[in-house]
């Protein structure tokens, strides 16, 4: 079978015509540019692509892999998706310097075969790993590359970390040869042309051993600058609060909450509506810490396999609602080779898209109802535009009222209301706009205001 018809069978096997992905290039977002912050010049608009744990969890391989960007290149690369991630599962033992490398069962070409692959659609290549010292590498005590150091003179095993296999041992920091083993590590990943590097249990979350994994995060930021390869750093999960400002010097992103999936809660599903909404009630705090170049995550956007998602169809327009107007990294955790129809419109709206991509993050009003309204404030317009969502938490139907005054416009001022999911412009409204919004509803509105 060509290329060609390959994707093409994987389209229609999803469900999707390839007609529904026309379009042009995708609106632009905050401007690329170097990152004084980051030492390389990369994106500064939150990442968009894929990622794939929520879908596949380990069960993946080079062919797996390529299939999933296939059909990203195919249509969602239009819209902005650009990252193919490839989460746990890809790696199995370690080389002769205690670095993990790929399971050649796997991934028989390696991962830089699977880059070139991605690249060469047009699309980035993400990786995953966690902080520490593998237990192989621990116990095979591997050399340092470029140094007369070898593991056993960096490991710290006498306390335990957030590390994913048994017997795996912290890093050292005081200890030299530390810093150099954490280059080499991404001096690897840089020459397998890596863009993306997701680092686990960075804690506390995950259900492991809470452990202060910032000295792990700041040589990985230092690693990575060294490199001259522009990868983001994306830091999971349920990060400390406390540490929050740590994690926007050293890293691009990071998970404020823990998994969105809902695994043996759910069988059969991706997610259900008690995982989307606490994020609700974490995302205020973490606002001051997002901009361009970092960003608060919310992980994966389970939205595009229509029932297999867990949600509603008011859920799912919910759940976008709030990772866009919070300028939230947008990485489709469902499975790309079976898209649904039904869901395309709410991943490829291009207004809906620039508004996360434009990297403002929102503030709620108020909290106190489960009927709420979050606005961030626009560039342009005099600093009299503002982008507001609406939002029904509740289990019943409920009117959601947007007051000027509570934007900063003045009491009785008039504005023009435009609805970004509708693409529809709903006129001039004086002093506020009100929307009876059905059991987790929700709108997305841009509001002028007119004067």
């Amino acid at each position: 079978m060509s290329r060609h018809s390959r994707i093409k069978a994987l389209m229609v096997a999803g469900g999707v015509a390839l007609a529904s992905f026309a379009g042009s290039v995708a609106p632009a977002g905050a401007a690329t540019s170097e990152s004084a912050a980051f030492g390389w010049g990369g994106p500064l608009a939150p990442p968009m692509g894929w990622s794939s744990w929520s879908s596949l969890h380990g069960k993946i391989s080079a062919s797996i892999i390529e299939a999933q960007a296939d059909v990203m290149h195919a249509g969602l690369q239009r819209y902005g998706y650009e990252y193919v991630n490839i989460d746990a599962g890809w790696f199995k033992g370690v080389d002769q310097y205690g670095r993990q490398t790929w399971d050649p069962a796997l991934f028989p070409g390696g991962i830089s075969a699977v880059a070139a692959y991605v690249h060469k659609l047009g699309l980035k290549l993400g990786i995953y790993l966690t902080p520490g010292i593998p237990a192989e590498a621990v116990a095979a005590n591997s050399a340092i590359l470029g140094t007369p150091y070898h593991i056993s003179d960096i490991a710290d095993t006498s306390t335990p970390g957030n590390t994913a296999n048994q017997g795996a041992a912290r890093i050292d920091f005081s200890k030299p040869g530390a810093a150099a083993y954490v280059q080499s590590q991404a001096n690897l990943l840089a020459s397998w042309g890596v863009d993306y590097l997701k680092m686990d249990f960075v804690g506390p979350g995950g259900g492991r051993v809470a452990a202060d994994n910032r000295p792990d995060i700041e040589a990985w930021h230092t690693a990575i600058a060294k490199t001259h390869r522009p990868i983001h750093l994306e830091l999971s999960n349920s990060l400390s609060f406390a540490n929050a400002s740590v994690w926007a010097h050293n890293s691009n992103g990071w998970r404020i909450e823990g998994d969105i999936e809902c695994y043996s809660k759910c069988p059969g599903q991706l997610t259900r509506w008690s995982q989307v909404v606490k994020r609700f009630a974490d995302a205020p705090q973490w606002i001051p810490f997002a901009g361009p170049g970092h960003w608060n995550d919310l992980d994966s956007l389970e939205v595009g396999n229509g029932t297999g998602d867990g949600l509603t169809a008011d859920e799912k327009q919910t759940t976008a609602t709030l990772w866009s107007i919070e300028a939230a990294p947008l990485l489709l955790g469902t499975d790309l080779t079976k898209l649904d129809q039904a869901d395309l419109p709410l991943i490829t709206n291009r207004e809906v898209i620039a508004v996360d991509q434009a990297g403002r993050p929102a503030h709620p009003v108020s909290q106190a109802t489960p009927q709420q309204v979050w606005f961030s404030k626009n560039a342009g317009h005099g600093g009299r535009d503002f982008t507001v969502a609406l939002f029904n938490l509740g289990d019943t139907a409920a009117p959601v009222t947007a007051n000027w005054s509570d934007l900063g416009s003045p009491a009785g001022s008039t504005a023009t209301v435009r609805d970004l999911w509708q693409h529809a412009n709903l006129g001039r409204q004086t002093g506020g706009f009100t929307a009876t919004l059905a059991p987790h509803a929700s709108m997305l509105l841009d509001v002028k205001e007119v004067g």
